[in-house]
């Protein structure tokens, strides 16, 4: 008796492992049902978001850019449905890591008019004066 208690609960304890394991993988598509990196780009574009990069990560594309309003994205999309599965914007990631400019005080390209101070001019490159 003791011996079935012991085999049932160590095939209930695996099969709990299995499904918590399941959740990771939840981009798994045959890659014959897979949609192009060009069709993971019109999606992206089609948000309005900026793609720096697609590449596979755990069976799902992951995009690494900007979104609609300016802040660097990184989006895990199911490569089958295009559907997104995970998103983390930038600023909801701890950044203290020594780095100056970047995180949250740092502004998207293009959103800051340069200073008014005569070295820059639009369209041309800064002019730099050495003493």
């Amino acid at each position: 008796m003791k011996k079935t208690v012991l085999i049932a609960a160590i095939l209930l304890g695996s099969l709990g492992a299995g499904v918590a394991m399941a959740d990771d993988d939840e981009c798994y598509v045959p890659m014959t049902n897979w949609q192009s990196r060009d069709a993971v780009q019109k999606m992206a574009e089609g948000r309005g978001w900026t793609v720096r990069r697609i590449k596979t990560e755990d069976g799902c594309y992951e995009i690494k850019g900007r979104d609609e309003n300016g802040r660097e994205i990184d989006v895990k999309v199911n490569p089958g449905s295009l559907a997104i599965v995970d998103t983390k914007h930038k600023d909801d990631e701890d950044d203290d890591d020594g780095r100056r400019g970047t995180g949250r005080s740092a502004a998207p390209a293009g959103t800051v008019a340069p200073p008014n101070n005569g070295l820059f001019s639009k369209g041309q490159a800064p002019k730099v004066e050495v003493k």
